[in-house]
């Protein structure tokens, strides 16, 4: 693989950053993951908006690369991929080993990817079942401590609740994704996923004024969901509200949509508007990607 180092394509074995790099040393990093449909970033404008955005509420606004499209394509096209699973890292760079960042900014800039299934109509999933979901204690980190809208190196919140999965699966095989509540008890998302459900009044997903980071694929679905005509709310919601749903599903941009099967053993599984969904999200992709 050839990835995109600092502005120079690199082998995937010489792609390195400097152990004082500041996303590695404190999580001083802004990233973004998205897909490549048909050879073409989806939703580039809106990935490319919360990656300057983050890059904002950090500090370094100005480190984001004005080419960084160009190095995405020469990342696809160096790998020969039309397909693909992209991630983008923008880190404060180096710096003196002291917490405050220093006023100069000499950003480390990476584009990774990695090959996926074709999407669209003609397309397979990324997943092979419906997902596992399974709660935990652990909390999501208020944004008057974290941003929660910052897409952050720092993702220790996340990965302490899939964590918590393994402990729970006690040597066999764990959910597939972690629900995590806010320090109020409402349902906020996964670990790297977006929630909906749906009940007779229509489509729910949290709203965005609790601890939660709103996704482009979120956006899309809800999208659809209007320009149908279904009801879609957005709410703070307990857990019952999600156990005793019709159904429910996942959302990010590798996903797309997940169907829940089980939410802590509980069925929920499946059905119309779900299915309905998907079918115009990959009608989207279809016509707007292919």
């Amino acid at each position: 693989m050839q990835y995109h180092v600092n502005g120079t394509l690199v082998p995937e074995d010489e792609a390195t950053v400097s152990v004082r790099d500041r996303g590695f040393m404190y999580g001083d990093a802004a990233f973004e993951t998205l897909r490549a449909y048909g050879g073409e970033p989806f939703r580039w404008d809106a990935h490319r908006d919360r990656l300057q955005r983050t890059a904002e509420t950090l500090g370094f606004a100005d480190a984001v690369p004005g080419d960084l499209r160009e190095r995405v394509d020469e990342t696809l096209a160096a790998n020969d991929l039309e397909e693909a699973y992209v991630r983008l890292s923008v880190t404060r760079g180096v710096q003196p080993g002291k917490l405050t960042p220093g006023s100069d900014v000499d950003p480390t800039v990476v584009v990774i990817c990695k090959g996926l299934q074709r999407g669209g109509l003609e397309g397979e999933r990324v997943w092979d079942e419906p997902a596992s979901v399974q709660t935990v204690r652990t909390r999501r980190i208020p944004s008057e401590a974290v941003p929660a809208d910052a897409k952050t190196h720092n993702y220790l919140n996340g990965i302490l609740g899939r964590l918590e999965l393994r402990k729970a699966a006690a040597g066999g095989e764990p959910a597939d994704e972690c629900l995590i509540r806010d320090v109020d008890g409402n349902l906020a998302e996964g670990a790297t996923s977006n929630l909906f459900f749906v009940t007779d009044n229509g489509l729910r997903t949290p709203s965005t004024d609790l601890d939660l980071l709103p996704g482009v694929t979120r956006d899309v679905v809800m999208d659809i969901a209007r320009g149908e005509d279904f009801p879609v709310e957005t709410g703070h919601y307990s857990l019952d509200a999600l156990r005793d749903a019709d159904e429910a599903f996942l959302t990010n941009s590798t996903w797309e949509i997940r169907p829940i099967e089980t939410v802590d053993g509980i069925s929920v599984g499946s059905g119309p508007m779900t299915k309905l969904l998907q079918r115009l999200f990959d009608e989207r992709i279809e016509e707007q990607q292919y």
